[in-house]
């Protein structure tokens, strides 16, 4: 008798591991086939699953050594045991911090923004719903990037801490993780695809349960581009373009893989830099930059100058410049918020159908004749 209970308590037991494993087995198969949602962005995937998603961040600064892989589950969800070993955050989100401005449009657009409880440097914020937030003390100063208030962030107790690092050496990153603070790192500054930017809104919507609607407001902006684009597309690329401006001893022009770059592109324009291979930016002596763009159609400056006169008077050799002479310069940096906040390098990488829309208007006004500049400004 005891010879057949032992048996039949094996087969019961080998049957539910085998169970088991094959639940196991099929529950990572599941993720592995799964789409990622992501079409444009390069450093971020979203693999949505039933009750949890798969969110990964590569790239997330440059010359990064590793991944951050983050597991966002709905309550009382069970995710695989081959998931665990990963971050997990409960969503969604009942209150955030976040650390760039560039965050807030997303959390606005997707009607989240009172749940934002913290963040750095508040007079950098300058979108006038999230200010008025901030004026009522629903929105705390928790110090500056660099060296965030650890002790005011724990009394906040925010769900989670969205942020982001610059190298692979970040003390406070490791700082807010030793504290017991769930931290989220994001690379939505890295990308160079203008769409790319702008379909990090979908990480948002995993964080607050609002998937569908942040793919709603990415497929506009996408439709509202690709029009754009279409509009320009048969116009003769006549127009060079100078880009940059004077920072101490040298002159920074966006490389050709650059966003900036893309955009001047589509905007069908000859971006004069077109061909320096990388992203970012490179340092060029001031008489480089002469040599080559002296006759160029258009200047677009990085400064906040809003007058010929000012830009003029920061540097006397501007005048140099034909497009100086022609008064053909712009700037994307003059138009601040309430308390001194650039509004492009907030709103812009959230719509980049606004800016390609400044950037045919400046190229081929006649195109868009009756559009009036989001965030460009011609210096008078």
């Amino acid at each position: 008798m005891n010879f057949y209970l032992k048996k039949i308590v094996f087969l019961v037991l080998f049957c539910t591991l085998i169970g088991c494993k094959k639940t196991e087995t099929a529950e990572v198969a599941k993720t592995a086939i799964a789409k990622n949602s992501i079409e444009y962005a390069s450093g971020l995937s979203i693999v949505k699953q039933e009750g949890y998603s798969v969110v990964t961040v590569t790239n997330p600064w440059p010359e990064a050594n590793k991944n951050f892989t983050y597991v966002l589950k709905e309550k009382d969800v069970n995710v695989p045991d081959s998931l665990k070993s990963y971050t997990t955050i409960q969503v969604p989100l009942n209150s955030v911090v976040v650390t760039s401005t560039t965050n807030i449009p997303f959390l606005e657009m997707l009607e989240v923004e009172s749940k934002l409880v913290g963040f750095p440097h508040t007079d950098y914020i300058s979108s006038k719903k999230t200010r008025a937030l901030i004026d009522k003390g629903a929105v705390k100063n928790v110090g500056q990037n660099e060296k965030l208030n650890i002790e005011q962030l724990i009394a906040l107790a925010p769900d989670l801490i969205v942020t982001f690092g610059v190298d692979n050496n970040n003390p406070t990153l490791h700082n807010l993780k030793k504290s017991g603070l769930n931290v989220f790192i994001q690379g939505d500054w890295m990308e160079q695809s203008p769409l790319g930017k702008a379909e990090w809104i979908k990480l948002y919507g995993a964080l607050f349960g609002k998937e569908e609607k942040a793919k709603e407001l990415f497929d506009k902006i996408v439709l509202s581009y690709n029009q754009s684009k279409k509009l320009v597309a048969s116009k003769q690329v006549t127009s060079s373009v100078l880009y940059g401006s004077m920072y101490q001893d040298l002159w920074y022009v966006a490389k050709g893989n650059s966003w900036v770059a893309q955009f001047i592109k589509d905007a069908q324009a000859n971006y004069l830099w077109e061909n320096l291979k990388g992203t970012g930016s490179e340092g060029l002596s001031f008489e480089k930059v002469l040599d080559k763009a002296k006759t160029a159609d258009f200047w677009i400056a990085t400064s906040s100058f809003k007058s010929l006169d000012e830009l003029g008077k920061s540097n006397p050799h501007y005048s140099e410049f034909d497009s100086f002479k022609k008064k053909t310069i712009y700037t994307f940096e003059a138009k601040m918020g309430a308390t001194g906040g650039t509004i492009y390098y907030e709103l812009s990488p959230s719509r980049p159908d606004l800016v390609l829309k400044d950037y045919i208007k400046i190229f081929h006004p006649d195109a868009l004749p009756s559009y009036e500049f989001t965030f460009a400004t011609k210096l008078n």
